[in-house]
């Protein structure tokens, strides 16, 4: 029996997952429900609002904070849903979280503090995952655009870095299948990204196209291994990543989301994929800029093979296109794809669309735990006794960098090592050269750096006066260092190598600070490894 037309094009309009801005104004939303209503299309994915959206934080809009984003998002789901003929997937990045997109809600530790994490401690990872799949739930999105199986072996990735569980492929590739595994079993839908790997790249593909030199076979032996074992344990759904991979493309820069070559004959023909490939983002510039005729661009990215269109910018004109080049038996073949994910979520047969509340005590409970096995020391020349000398001969002192004296790490030392104590916040209120000229009255000094940017953009926003003080502080005096931020900042402290003491506390949570104050104290092994190989000067 021959399809309708009009049959077809609803199919269609299922392919499109055009974004949504919690924080939006009524016509937005408006436009938002006449989109479903008129196109019936697949889903939608969440940002935050639009300053925040991919892309657009290069025009430096200031993005507005606003508490009520949870109840928000709560409230626009279930609209959007009854606008829908088709019930909507809802989709959301939430890699650490809810908190990634939606401020007041938990945050859990990024992919690089995981990574630090024993392997017999995976288990945690599941749980990650887990509570990140009650958190979506409760606030009725079924699926969750996570976790990266990106290996990260490029310390100059500006994109992926922190985002990452590591270099080590295999820890990646478990680590990974434990998260979805976790998301899994509360039901929510995962997705491994970016296919075929966006480790070992320099630029942010939300801005220019990164390009892979790897040949089949090294992508094979590296890049590719954990989207083989996702594959293997069932997966979701594939992101394909906007980065170009010549040596798969006959020598071209075609990123992989426009490639039949990446999709169908490697990811589909040769790794033996048949689950949902969604694109990344399709506002990302670079792809967005390529074609001049709207819709263009949503045609080219399924016809590569993608079955999902993420931020699609032309519904109308994409659906348009589709129709006009696309046969009937590869809009089925997508279709069907994507009622399956559906019906995985439960949301095909379900008339409710949110359960459950937050469960803040979980998550902190699961972050104390996580903090405790995770935390790494790397030059240790046993601290706690030199700290306790120093303190009896009125020759220690505290100093935060970046955070006030009231930070959790300084008051669970308090309680058995008190000393004088100085801070940085930031070169407006705070003085450095009055600060060095205080701590030359001292010998010992605890040091606690809260890294201000999980990217390494500009020596991750740390002012050169700080790495000059830290620089000058090395060579002069016993420091016992803590960085409570991203691994990757190690190597640009001047002589970190003089540290008498190095511990990497990954997250500045308060479960981290306070597990950081009660290792010191008692001098308790570290359980974490360095996710990434990492040289100190």
């Amino acid at each position: 029996m021959k399809m309708t037309a009009q049959a077809l094009r609803q199919k269609v309009g299922q392919f499109f997952f055009p974004a949504v801005f919690i924080n939006d104004t009524e016509e937005n939303i408006q436009e938002t429900e006449r989109l479903i209503k008129e196109h019936n299309i697949g889903g939608l994915t969440f940002f935050h609002s639009r300053a925040s959206a991919a892309t657009n934080y290069e025009s430096k809009k200031k993005v507005v904070f606003n508490d009520d984003s949870y109840e928000k998002i709560k409230a626009l789901i279930v609209r959007y849903q009854k606008a829908a003929s088709t019930p909507l997937l809802i989709s959301i990045d939430a890699e650490w979280g809810l908190a990634m997109r939606i401020e007041k809600t938990p945050q859990y530790p990024y992919a690089i503090t995981l990574g630090a994490l024993p392997e017999n401690k995976s288990n945690l990872i599941y749980e990650v995952g887990k509570q990140i799949g009650l958190d979506l739930k409760a606030a009725g999105i079924q699926y969750n655009l996570s976790p990266l199986a990106d290996i990260n072996n490029n310390p100059n990735n500006p994109v992926i870095g922190y985002r990452s569980f590591g270099e080590n492929k295999e820890k990646v590739a478990n680590f990974a299948v434990e998260y979805l595994k976790g998301m899994s079993e509360v039901g929510v839908l995962g997705c491994l990204k970016h296919f075929p790997g966006h480790g070992n790249t320099n630029v942010d593909s939300h801005l220019g196209l990164p390009v892979l030199k790897e040949t089949l076979e090294e992508l094979l032996e590296n890049e590719l291994y954990p989207f083989i074992k996702g594959i293997e344990n069932n997966v979701d759904s594939i992101m394909i990543g906007h980065l170009a991979v010549p040596s798969l493309n006959d020598g071209k820069d075609t990123s992989a989301t426009l490639s039949k070559a990446v999709i169908q004959d490697l990811l589909r023909d040769k790794l033996g994929y048949d689950g949902l490939v969604i694109s990344d983002a399709l506002n990302m510039h670079s792809v967005s800029k390529l074609y001049e005729t709207k819709g263009h661009l949503e045609w080219e990215a399924f016809n590569a093979g993608n079955d999902v269109l993420c931020f699609a910018e032309n519904v109308p004109e994409g659906i348009e296109e589709i129709l006009k080049n696309a046969s009937p038996e590869r809009i089925e073949e997508s279709f069907n794809r994507i009622m399956k994910a559906k019906e995985k979520a439960g949301i095909l047969s379900e008339n409710t669309f949110t359960a459950g509340e937050l469960n803040f005590e979980s998550a902190s409970k699961l972050n104390l735990e996580i903090a405790g096995n995770s935390i790494t020391k790397i030059i240790d020349n046993s601290n706690t006794e030199l700290a306790f000398d120093a303190q009896k001969n009125n020759q220690l002192a505290k100093l935060s960098l970046y955070k006030n004296n009231e930070n959790t790490f300084f008051k669970t030392l308090n309680s058995k090592l008190p000393s004088p104590e100085f801070a940085f916040e930031n070169l407006e209120v705070s003085d450095i050269s009055s600060i060095k000229k205080e701590l030359e009255n001292f010998e010992t000094i605890i040091i606690s750096l809260f890294v201000p940017k999980a990217k390494p953009m500009n020596n991750f926003e740390i002012d050169d006066e700080v790495l000059a003080l830290l620089s000058d502080l090395l060579q002069t005096k016993k420091c016992i260092v803590y960085v409570f931020g991203n691994p990757y900042v190690l190597p640009i402290i001047p002589n970190l190598k003089k540290a008498s003491g190095l511990i990497q506390a990954y997250q500045d949570f308060n479960e981290f600070q306070k597990t950081a104050g009660n290792q010191f104290l008692e001098n308790i092994p570290c359980n974490g490894t360095l996710p990434v190989n990492i040289d100190i000067q």
